[in-house]
This record gives structure tokens, sequence and C-alpha cells, in this order.
């Protein structure tokens, strides 16, 4: 009875606190700055919120310095920001994490903890928080001597903290924060109950919900762990955090989550994005979501959402308007329209563009258990066979999913993670507050095979500086001013290209194959246990018995977003639309018309935004038609084949409807390079260009289709494994079921995964734009009228790249490349490229600028050996013809006047048309023919590689795929090994040394697909 009336009564005390609604500033990586924490105090006034949380992971005194003191000038930031808070009237809540090394029974380090805690009290704070979360549940020695159990000592420190300061408002965050965290479950929890027994009532307790990335939260969930604590939870919610997954942020609603949970919590406090400025949403929808009582008149949210996604939004039903009625969908619209004023903010930003994640943590191979589905790790190679019998889909099942997250876990916890740098956002957003090198923890082992160095430098997480302006224009002003402004945004940082020494050997180990994992799969980075969480977090304490072991290139640390890219397989029952599916989205179709350059973004743009990036669980609308609109056009492309007919003209209806849909996508990329906010534009710019670039590829791809180039059966060739069409993977995706870190990329994930490409890792690693720029480069397929430009891209290409050409004092980057004479200014491109563009140019991808202007090409002949045989019935002649003996004649020499290394260059090119000792191509050895049978040759401009140095690569993707389709699996060239930059361009792209010929000085180059 009395257990019946202390619990009644905490219910009467729970009803008369106000409820806690707010944002925790708790993700890892880089922190929030001063004024972006005062933007939000501001922010939050303004929605109706009432309460933040100071609680980054990775700043400086949070977690792995928790017992320092802050200096004076740290006081009077932390002091600034605290008074911000009261003036807006939020509860600012300190947070420390002290469980990394903390020994409980130790009365100093209580006196400690004491001591830092009465500091920020001098400041002027009144709340707090203790974080147990991601810490190690093992007692150490000294600790069993006095506590029985893990949570008896964290109740014991935390209790005691509470009475010291006086009982303030106070949170404490469980180690076992959500029921895949209860050991073993939340009823059978000793730790769970000795909570709720034992800890303070007035303190309340975080919960992430069933997971640390919860789907949905029920009221029957809830009314489970409320009866273990003994008192409501304060939701900690991770729906919106992107900190385990570089590619991926979320701008969709908050969703999931009934209001009819109110009434059963003691409030609900968003962990939102990294990206301060993408958090708009989220926490819009958040502070909607709390002023409602109930949800939408639909059965469930997720047929409302799909049935809103095909409504007009002026015919939205009348009920959905009402305040007290929530609905994802019209939440998303409303923070949408008070988002947009945010990117005519005339706002400055310095530095590169850089992603606030954590680094991404290596991952060892493992035993395997599935094949590989994710592309959070690869677990097995998988090779795909031209087999024509009947194709076999892939199914994914919830076992093998869970099997597969659990092994993620595993991987995630064993081990301890790349560091990340501490940072002091305190006192400056960029102050990083380490040595200069900083101890790499990640353990040794032979497994790995990969070469790692004992200690990572700093600079590999640079840190751009922003600020703000003291402007105050007008919303009319910022946009008639658009245009002028709009001429000075690109900035283009010109680079020179690294220039790698040629080794005796070139080892095939360099490859990203499907046998050594990409140094970035599986960096299974979550939001409260993400890989800063041991190790770029450990102490000073713990600091000195870490293990040192190894990492690998640089370029790695551009992370792949497609880790685990593998062949895909299409099913025509689940991919091809009906035509009544496609009147059903002609209102997006319309939507996806591409506006002119130069205009400003605008609702629409947005809207496309939130859809290209939604949530953990659920991709938006045009995100869905952008897979299912390939998968269709790819898996119907047979009706191009036949005679003009209704289906192929609706192939090609849909095909340009794709196109301007991917048009749609980069002109958002420009528009957003161009907004007068350039905090948001540094925040959003890296997400957009990575889409943009995973676009490129299929819409590229799609234009190679379309010209019918394949044979019949061009699907037995390009089926492989799982993808977004493979029965029972969307289905364990939008489930809930996994965290979402299973699928690690998101949408620019799964559009790779189309790319009917093998072993193809390495091609999806680029190096992000520094600046934010609206120079992008489009791909398609070789036609006609590209002749010429093609051969000023190979021959301005070669003469860069010949050390020949060059005086030994002259600096060959800033020497103006010589100009060949007019009667021989294709001399170099005819040799190289002609062959290819004249014989066999189906097999050839251009990239090109927004002038339409050639800045690259990479074309290929599947046959070598036939092509050889072309070269030499057909081209060769024609050289010969077009370049005749005589123009080496010394009398002739004075038609070549100039640079003396050319006139050389030129003579030996028409030696070599004309000289049969030495011909300039020659058939390749068995060796690289047997697997690696077809050749092809590829070059980009120096200007265009400096602004985006993964070009080649992706015209390299789209042509790899071309010719898989034809059934060809293997490629080469040949280069001539004193020629550094040829080699380092073809090694940049994947390819590795197959055969020396030591006569003609020249290397074999190849790669399978």
């Amino acid at each position: 009875m009395e257990d019946a009336a202390n619990r009644q009564l905490a219910s009467q005390q729970d009803e008369q606190r106000q409820f806690i609604c707010g944002v925790i500033e708790g993700f890892y990586g880089r922190p929030w700055t001063t004024e972006q924490r005062k933007d939000l105090f501001r922010k939050l006034k303004k929605l109706g919120m009432d309460s933040y949380m100071y609680a980054p992971k990775d700043d400086y005194k949070h977690r792995a310095y928790w017992r320092e003191l802050y200096t004076v000038e740290e006081a009077d930031h932390l002091s600034g920001l605290i008074a911000a808070a009261k003036e807006a009237g939020i509860v600012f809540y300190y947070a420390l994490s002290p469980g990394l090394d903390m020994t409980y029974s130790s009365q100093k380090e209580i006196a400690t903890l004491k001591r830092k805690l009465d500091q920020v009290s001098q400041f002027g704070c009144e709340a707090y928080a203790l974080l147990f979360d991601d810490i190690e549940s093992e007692l150490c020695k000294s600790d069993k001597e006095v506590f029985q159990t893990f949570g008896n000592a964290q109740v014991s420190v935390t209790n005691e903290i509470y009475l010291h300061l006086g009982g303030p408002k106070f949170l404490f965050c469980p180690t076992q924060y959500c029921v895949t965290r209860a050991v073993p479950t939340i009823q059978e929890s000793e730790y769970l109950n000795t909570l709720g027994s034992k800890l303070n009532n007035e303190i309340d307790i975080l919960w992430t919900g069933d997971k640390v990335i919860s789907k949905t939260i029920t009221i029957e969930s809830i009314q489970e762990i409320t009866e273990v604590l003994r008192r409501p939870p304060v939701i900690w919610d991770n729906l919106h955090a992107n900190d385990y997954d570089q590619k991926r942020v979320f701008l969709g609603p908050y969703t999931g989550r009934s209001p009819a949970l109110i009434p059963h919590l003691r409030g609900v406090m968003t962990n939102p994005n990294c990206e301060f400025f993408a958090n708009f949403i989220a926490i819009h929808s958040l502070a909607f979501w709390s002023r409602c009582n109930m949800d939408s008149k639909m059965n469930s949210s997720l047929s409302a959402d799909i049935k809103l996604e095909t409504e007009n939004e002026d015919e939205v039903p009348v009920e959905f308007l009402s305040k007290n009625v929530y609905h994802p969908r019209l939440a998303l619209k409303n923070a949408l329209n008070e988002w947009l004023p945010e990117f005519f903010v005339e706002r400055e930003a310095w530095g590169p563009i850089t992603k606030p994640q954590p680094q991404v943590q290596m991952v060892m191979p493992i035993i395997p258990i599935i094949p590989s589905i994710n592309t959070c790790m690869s677990l097995t190679t998988t090779t795909t066979t031209t087999s024509t019998s009947t194709r076999t889909v892939p199914e994914v099942n919830t076992t093998q999913l869970q099997a597969l997250a659990d092994v993620c876990s595993t991987v995630s916890s064993a081990m301890t993670p790349i560091c990340n740098p501490v940072m002091n956002s305190l006192v400056s957003p960029t102050k990083v507050i380490t040595n200069e090198e900083i101890i790499n923890p990640i353990p040794t082992t032979a497994a790995s095979n990969i070469e790692l160095p004992k200690k990572i430098p700093i600079s590999i997480v640079p840190v751009p500086i922003m600020e703000a302006k003291n402007v105050d224009p007008t919303l009319e002003d910022s946009l008639d001013s658009e245009e002028a402004k709009q001429e000075d945004i690109a900035i283009e940082d010109e680079k020179t290209r690294d220039l790698e020494p040629v080794t005796s050997s070139l080892s095939v180990d360099t490859m990203l194959d499907d046998n050594s994992l990409s140094p970035l799969s599986a960096g299974i980075n979550e939001p409260m246990e993400c890989s800063s969480s041991l190790a770029s977090q450990v102490s000073p304490k713990e600091e000195q018995q870490l293990q040192t072991p190894k990492l690998i290139a640089d370029d790695v640390l551009m992370e792949s977003v497609n880790d685990v890219h593998i062949m895909h397989v299409e099913s025509s029952a689940s991919s091809s639309l009906s035509n009544a599916e496609m009147r059903e989205d002609e209102q997006i179709i319309k939507n996806d018309e591409p506006t002119p350059v130069g205009s400003k973004i605008n609702l629409e743009d947005l809207s496309l935004l939130s859809d290209l990036f939604y949530l953990p669980f659920e991709h938006g609308s045009r995100g869905l038609k952008l897979l299912s609109e390939f998968n269709w056009l790819k898996s119907n492309a047979n009706v191009l084949l036949q005679a003009s007919g209704d289906a192929n003209k609706e192939w090609l209806q849909r095909c340009g409807a794709y196109d301007n849909l991917c048009a749609s996508v980069q002109e958002l990329l420009m528009k957003i390079a161009g907004c007068e906010n350039k905090e948001i534009c540094h925040e959003l710019y890296s997400y957009v260009w990575d889409i943009s670039g995973a676009l490129s590829l299929l819409n590229g791809y799609v234009k190679w289709l379309a010209l019918g180039q394949f044979p019949q059966n061009m699907a037995s060739y390009t089926e492989g494994s799982y993808t977004w069409f493979s029965k029972g993977w969307k289905e364990a995706f939008m489930s809930g079921d996994q965290e979402p870190w299973v699928f690690r990329g998101g949408l620019i994930a799964d559009l790779q995964r189309l790319m009917p490409v093998d072993s193809a890792n390495d091609l999806f690693i680029y190096k992000l734009p520094e600046q934010p720029t609206s120079n992008y480069y489009l791909l398609r397929p070789y036609c006609s009228t590209d002749e010429q430009e093609v051969n000023d891209v190979c021959t301005r290409s070669y003469l860069e790249c010949s050390p020949n050409l060059h005086d030994d004092d002259d600096d060959a980057d800033n020497e103006q490349i010589p100009a060949l004479p007019t009667n021989v200014i294709n001399i170099v491109a005819d040799a190289i490229v002609g062959a290819h563009l004249t014989l066999d140019s189906k097999f050839c991808i251009v990239a090109y600028d927004g002038n339409e202007s050639i800045v690259g090409y990479a074309c290929a002949s599947l046959d070598v050996n036939l092509y050889h045989r072309n070269w030499e019935l057909c081209w060769l002649p024609e050289l010969r013809e077009k370049y005749p003996k005589s123009l080496i004649d010394p009398e002739d020499d004075a038609n070549l006047v100039g640079n003396g290394k050319l006139q050389q260059l030129i003579h030996s090119f028409v030696d070599k048309f004309h000289n049969s000792t030495e011909p300039l191509e020659i058939c390749p050895p068995a060796e690289v023919t047997s697997s690696f049978p077809a050749v092809m040759c590829a070059a980009t401009t120096k200007e265009a590689d400096q602004q985006d140095n993964g070009i080649a690569k992706r015209m390299l993707t789209v042509l790899l795929a071309a010719l898989r389709a034809n059934g060809c699996f293997g490629v080469h060239v040949c280069v001539p090994e004193h020629n550094v930059d040829q080699v380092n361009f073809y090694t940049k792209i994947g390819f590795v040394d197959v055969y020396r010929e030591e006569s003609r000085h020249c290397i074999y180059l190849g790669r399978r697909f």
C-alpha cells in the first residue's frame, strides 16, 4: 500500500512538472560554435521549446578531460552561453560524461566532480546531467570492493552529486539506454531495476526507445520502461542523428511518435544532425509535434504519408489542418516555409568544406555469414557468372540482417576506432586540444593485411572557419541583389597534381577488392556509441595504455559512399512501373523540370532536398523515384532493340523524364553553391555534391542504353547481388528492425549499387571539393560532333604529362604547353584515341561542363585482338596517308619550326606510323588478354581534374558498365613505364600492374569489374 501511495504521489508530481522539450548537442564529431548555440536559443524560444543540453561528445572538457576546470576565457564563453539561454527562457542543462575512466569509489574523484560542477554553478547554471552512455560496464578492482553492481556505483555517485548541488533539475543517461542494450531484458535488467529503485526520484532518466535509433516509439514500450524505472523517461531522440554516416543528413520531419505519448513522458529532446543549420526541420517539426495531442485520422502514419505523396497540397483534408492534429507531411511543409528565408541571410564561411562527423573506423576482415548486402562492410567475394539460365533474385530476410547487425555491433564494440580531435568549441570553432599528433588506438591484427601508421596527423580533420556578418537586409533586398552576388560565388581552388613516383612493381594488393575490405567499409558509428566512443575520447589517464598500429593512404580517408559496391539484380516484377503509377507520380514529374540556371533557391528546391535526405528508415518520394525509374529503364532497355513502337516511345519518354529529374538535382547543387548564407552552403553542399555524382553515373548509363548498343542477353551479364529491388531489401530497410548503420550510405549508396559494375569500391572514393562551386561535370556518350574537342583534350593531356617536352630548368606546371603545327595538330590524338572514335565509338564516354565543352573522355574497345586487326587494316593506312613520311625529311623541317623537342615528338609518331619494326600498336601478350580482353584510354583536362578529381572515376564507372553489358569483365591499358603521370592517372582509378614488357619499356595495367 505504501509503495502504491508513493507511486501515486510521484505521478502527481510528474504532472505538475513542465514537459521537457528541446535539443541535445550530444553527437560525436565537431561541436557547434558559441554563436550557433546562441542562435539555437533564439529559435527554441520562438518555437516554444524550453531546454538545451550541452553534451558534445568531442568537446574538450565534457568527456575526455572532464576533470579539468575551465580557464578564465572558457568560463567567460560558458557564462555567456548560460546567460543567453536564460534570456531566451531556455533551461541550460550542463552535462558531463565521466564514465570513461572514473573510479566511483574514490572520494577524490567525487570531489573532483563536485568541484567541476560547482564551478559551472558559479557561471549561473541551474540544471545538470550526468551521462554514462557508451562506456564499459565492468567495475574496476577497487570499485568491486565497495559496490555490488555497476548500477549501484552510478546511483551512489549521482545521488551524492544531486544532493550536493541542492536538488536542481537533473538528467541521468544510463549505460543501458534502450531496449536492445538492456541485459538481458528491460524487466529482468538488474541495472535498470537498480536505477528505478535507488536513483533519487527527482532525477529524470534519458531513454532512446527500442533501439539506439528507433523508427517508432509506442505507448506500450514507454509504459514498460516507466514501470521499471518508476518514473516516465525523457526521450533522447536520435531520429535525426547522423554522426554514424558521413553520407547522410536527415531533413525529413519528426515522425514515428504519436502525440498521444506526451502524457506518458517527462519530455523529448532531439539529438540531431551534426550540421547545425541542417536541423531546422528536425527542431521545427518536433516543436509542432509537442503542441499536438492527437495523430491524423489515417490508420497509420505510413499510409498517410504514402497518400499525401500523390495528393495536391491544396487538397489536404480539412481535419489535418487542426492545430491539435499532427501529420509529418504538414509539419514538413510548415518547416520548409520557415526555413527558406534563412538561405537569404548573408553569412560568411571560410576554410575548406569538411564533414563534422567522426573519422570512419577501420574494420578488420571477419568470418563471412551471408553474401555482402549492405554498405556497412564487405563480407564475401561475390563472383558474377555469365550464365544465361533462369535468374534467381537474392532474398534478404530478417534473420540474415539481424545476424549482420549483430556482427556490426560486435565489430564496433570489440575494437577501438580511429581517434578524432578533441575540440574546444567554447573558445574557438577551430581549436583542437591535443598534441600535434594523437595516438591511433586501432589494435593491430594479422588478419587486416593493411599497413597503418602509428599516429594520425590532426591535419586530416580540417575545420572550417565560420563567421556571421552583422547585416540586416530585408528579404526583398536580398532577393533583388541575388544575381549580382552570384557572379562572385564560385571559389575555385587551383591545386597542383600529385606526382607519385613509379615503383619498380605495382602490387595488386593496392587494389580495393572484395577480399581486402575497403578501409572505410563498416565504419559502424552509432549516435550514442560511435566511432569515437572509446577511442577518440580516451582520457589522459588511459592514453598511455593504448596500442599504436597503422593506417592506409591519404585518399582512403575520403570516405567511400558505397563501401560494398557489388553487382545487383533487378526484378522486372518489382521494378517496372505501370502507366497508372506513372500518372500517379505525374505531379512529381512536373516538379522535376529543371529551372533556369542562376535562379534563387525556392520551396520546391527545399522539398527536393528533403526528399533526397529524408529519414534513417525512409527515402523521400523523389528519392524513391530516382531508384525506381532507373531500375525500370535498365530492366526494360531491350525494347530499344526492337522496331519502334509504343514500348519504345514509352522508354524514351521516361528516359527524358529521368534526365529532367537528375537535372533538377544538379540545379539544386548550383543554387546551394550560390546562396547568400555560406554557412548553410558549407554544411549542405557536400551531400548534394555526392548525390549529384551518383546521379551523373546513372544518367550517363541511361543515355548510353538509349543508343541500343548492347546484346539481347544483357541482363545475364549485369545481374548480381543485393540492391534496393532485391526481394526483402527495402522491406528490411524500412522496417526499423535494424539500426540504420546496417544500411550505410543511405540513398547515395542505394543509387550507386544500381550501377552494373563489380569490385568497384575504389571508384566511389571521392575527395570533396574544398569550396562550393557551381561548376559541375556531367557524363554522356560520345557523338561525332565531339571529335575535335576530344582530340584537343587528348593532345593537351599528353603534352602536359610528357616529360621530354620541357627543359630540365623549366617549371612544367607553369610553362605554357607548346602548340602543335596546324598540319599535324591532331597527330597525337589520332595515334592515341583516333581509332577508338572512328572504329568503335559506341564505347566512348565524355565529360562536359556547363558550357557543353568536353573536359574528359574514356574510350574502349571490347576485344583488343579485333581492335588491333582493325587498327592495322583500316586505321594505320589512314594515318600513313594523313601523315606522310616526308614530314620527317630534313628539308621539310621548316614546316615544323618551334620547340625542338616538339619536333622530335612529331618525328617519333610519324616514324612509328611507317616503321614496321617499331609499330605504335602491337597485340598484348596472352597473360593480359586472357583476363583483360578490352583495351581503353582516358584523359581529363588539368583544370577539370583540379576542380573535381573524381571525374575520371565517374567516366570509368559508366564505361565499365557499358562493357559489362556486352559481356566483358576486364580491361587494360598500355603506358610507357617512364611516363609517371600516365601511370599515376590509371593507378588512381584502380588499375594495377599485370604485365611488363621490358623490350618496349611499357607497362600493362588492368582491372576487373
